[in-house]
């Protein structure tokens, strides 16, 4: 991509170059020995996502996967740091982690990302970014087992009108109908669950 700027420095035309790489995505997987792919983890704050995330990216890595976790935390730490929680801050937020996580899978990576991501449409765009690469996993738990969980706080500071916009409290969640996956934390154990991850990353990223 150039960049053409003016005399104030703002661009003023922008040429997009398509890359040019001699290192190819087949070639990635093939010194891998998986393709890349984003398992991408929605569900209420509490419901098990980076939990899960975190012990199935363990598991891969000592396998000799290339694996990495995207979590809200450490994203709204440094990239998505200028963002809220309103409606559009949440879309731009989700929308900025998709793309991102699309490269991370075109370089032959399993990136694993945690994120509340309430809303379908948002989701749908995430989809859209990688394509066929992407595997949603709905990590399901109610609100009120969630709370029971609450670590954080935050559910109580959200009750005391500490915390706007939370999902499932005073903000909705768009329960997903197109997941690959469907985790119930309320009803099987972590062990379980993290089991169910990785046989499906085996049927579906190794050969």
């Amino acid at each position: 991509m150039i960049f053409y700027a003016n005399s104030h420095g703002m661009n003023t035309n922008i040429i997009t170059i398509p890359p040019q790489s001699s290192i190819s995505y087949a070639m990635r997987t093939q010194k891998n020995k998986h393709h890349g792919g984003v398992l991408w983890f929605t569900g209420l704050s509490g419901s098990g996502k980076s939990t899960l995330a975190q012990i199935l990216q363990k598991r891969l890595f000592d396998e000799g996967c290339q694996v990495y976790v995207l979590d809200g935390d450490h994203i709204r730490q440094g990239l998505n740091r200028d963002l809220g929680f309103s409606p559009h801050d949440r879309s731009e937020n989700i929308r900025r982690i998709g793309e991102v996580a699309a490269l991370f899978a075109d370089a032959g990576i399993i990136v694993l990302c945690a994120f509340i991501s309430p809303y379908q449409e948002d989701r749908n765009r995430a989809r859209l970014a990688a394509g066929d690469k992407f595997h949603l996993v709905h990590v399901n738990a109610s609100v009120e087992l969630c709370e029971e969980r609450d670590v954080k706080g935050l559910y109580r500071k959200a009750r005391l009108g500490e915390i706007k916009d939370f999902t499932g409290i005073s903000a909705p969640y768009e329960i997903p109908h197109d997941a690959e996956i469907v985790l119930d934390t309320a009803q099987h154990e972590v062990e379980y669950c993290s089991s169910v991850l990785y046989n499906y990353v085996r049927t579906h990223l190794f050969f």
